[in-house]
């Protein structure tokens, strides 16, 4: 459905369904796997080729969160803009190279909005301007209401969408739950009267049973010791700008994720072993308490995730009266490329199909 064809009309949440069941993505990318891998290796260089946008000027800018720490980002403010996406990305990376939160900036951007992208605690500049690790959500989330309140006061509309895939879309489900929060919003100088609304794609909603199922397939394995490589790779940047902060020990101890938690973040949370901080994290805990409009898409063929989660994420569809999920046949991890029919059936000018039908649900929030 494109953006004319909404604008008289407000979809209900069971025709966003429907439109989740049409998504197709190419032939060759209908495994899961296929479509995750195609994401990660060839996306990842002729992303800025596929987006029919251009480029925003961003202005770099250092936010303050939670305990004042330091975080990086970048903003752009278009003329006259409807409402401003604060957005991050998923378990490793930087600002830089990250396609599908720059796909976002670009496609955001040009509809209007303003767009503030951000490298949250422990990653790319971030890591450089503070030495605090990452907190799944505990502190990040209060760190989007702070720099929310900033963007604000520097000109960006007193509307907010917090948003982020993987990792960050589990980041930006905090979010919303800490913009809910009267003293979390007083402390960030967020007024009470400013929408807080989200998009979070392919969220990580449960890391101790998905972790368990990643680490029983050979090919999950693989993918893990990836995402490995990245965290240690974030752990020596951190360790090299802030030589104090973490034991180096510790980090060459930190041979798989979960290794990672239990060595570097979850002793300064206060918790005594990491299954209780992956249970405490989860949004799947507090999702269906949410009194935020928030738009979740989520594969059923996503290879990172436990199978049993996208049940239970149909179910919470059914009593959420917030969410509108976007569950889909395919798509894989943070991929949901649509082929060409699609992009004509939903009037899309590129193959972004989640943002684009992003763009279109935030479209009608914002809709008197």
């Amino acid at each position: 459905m494109s953006l004319e064809m909404l604008a008289n009309h407000q979809t209900t949440p069971t025709e966003w369904q429907a439109i989740a069941e049409r998504y197709r993505p190419p032939l060759l990318l209908r495994s899961g796997l296929a479509m995750t891998l195609h994401a990660a290796f060839v996306s990842s260089r002729r992303w800025s080729h596929t987006v029919a946008a251009s480029e925003p000027d961003y202005q770099a800018h250092q936010f303050h969160g939670k305990d004042q720490v330091l975080l990086f980002g970048w903003v752009a403010i278009p003329p006259n803009a409807k409402a401003t996406w604060v957005a991050t990305y998923g378990i490793t990376g930087t600002l830089e190279d990250q396609p599908m939160l720059r796909a976002l900036g670009r496609k955001a951007y040009d509809q209007g909005y303003a767009v503030v992208l951000v490298d949250w605690r422990a990653h790319g500049q971030s890591a450089i301007l503070s030495p605090v690790l990452t907190s799944d959500g505990l502190n990040e989330g209060p760190d989007f209401v702070h720099i929310g309140a900033q963007a604000i006061a520097l000109g960006c509309p007193p509307s907010l969408c917090f948003s982020g895939f993987s990792l960050g879309g589990q980041l930006a489900l905090w979010g919303l739950k800490a913009a809910e929060e009267p003293e979390t919003r007083r402390a960030a100088g967020l007024a009470e009267d400013v929408p807080v609304t989200g998009v979070v794609v392919c969220p990580n909603l449960d890391t101790w049973r998905s972790l368990n199922y990643l680490m029983a397939h050979p090919w999950g394995r693989y993918l893990e010791k990836a995402i490995t490589a990245g965290l240690k790779r974030l752990a020596g940047e951190l360790l090299a700008a802030h030589p104090n902060s973490i034991d180096p020990a510790a980090v060459e101890r930190a041979d798989s994720i979960l290794a990672f938690d239990r060595e570097l973040v979850i002793g300064p949370l206060g918790f005594s072993n990491v299954e209780d901080y992956y249970q405490a994290t989860s949004p799947l805990s507090f999702m269906a308490k949410l009194q935020s409009p928030h738009l979740v898409f989520y594969a059923e063929d996503d290879p990172l995730f436990h199978p049993d989660i996208v049940d239970e994420l149909r179910q919470l569809g059914t009593v959420s009266e917030q969410m509108t999920l976007m569950l889909t046949r395919h798509g894989g991890h943070v991929g949901y490329l649509s082929d060409r029919a699609t992009q004509i059936k939903d009037g899309d000018p590129d193959g972004w199909w989640a943002w684009n039908r992003a763009l279109d649900w935030l479209s009608q929030q914002e809709s008197p």
